[in-house]
């Protein structure tokens, strides 16, 4: 005789299984979370703020174009 098989607790597995799955492919597709994006978008904003503090304190040349 072969194993009995709840149907309702079989039906929520695989869907448990499904939802995984999709949820797998939806972090493959879309990338970073929200933490990542705001950590690269603060390290954006330093480096703009850095560059514009060394172009601020140069020295224009006259032999230097411009």
């Amino acid at each position: 005789m072969g194993e009995i098989v709840n149907l309702r607790r079989a039906r929520k597995a695989r869907a448990k299984a499904d939802a995984a799955a999709e949820a797998a492919r939806n972090r493959a597709l879309h990338g970073r979370g929200k933490a990542a994006k705001a950590d690269a978008e603060a390290e954006a904003a330093r480096r703009r703020l850095r560059d514009r503090t060394l172009d601020a304190g140069r020295i224009a040349r006259d032999d230097e174009p411009s």
